[in-house]
């Protein structure tokens, strides 16, 4: 069982960065495959950044070359960095993860079974 705990999200004024955090109950650094998801009040949770076990990186069109995921040094947490942020980036953050997992699909919400609670990012213009 994996416990997922985000933080690093806030009220920010566009064009500023914030740093997310995942935080994992166990050892998550070869074994697991971890994705940021997003949701925005009335729409559905989509995945914007995706790390598989083997440290290669997936991002969506839309967040490409202003997000970027990392797993940290500690093995049990992972980061979502956020640049040059935009109003549309407001949303509740979540943190996914799953054993092992596959690079297909590696974006959707389905191919994932751990998830915290969220982090919620405001973005005013």
């Amino acid at each position: 069982q994996v416990q997922l705990v985000e933080s690093g999200g806030g009220s920010v004024q566009a064009v500023g960065s914030l740093r997310l955090s995942c935080v994992a109950s166990g050892s998550i650094y070869s074994s697991y495959s971890m994705a940021w998801f997003l949701q925005a009040p009335g729409k559905e949770r989509e995945g914007v950044a995706a790390i598989d076990s083997g440290g290669i990186t997936t991002y969506a069109d839309p967040v490409q070359g202003r997000f970027t995921i990392n797993k940290g040094n500690a093995k049990n947490t992972l980061y979502l960095q956020i640049n040059s942020l935009e109003p549309e980036d407001t949303a509740m953050y979540y943190c996914a993860a799953v054993y092992k997992g596959s690079r297909l699909g590696i974006l959707s919400r389905l191919a994932y079974n751990y998830w915290g609670q969220g982090t919620q990012v405001t973005v005013s213009s």
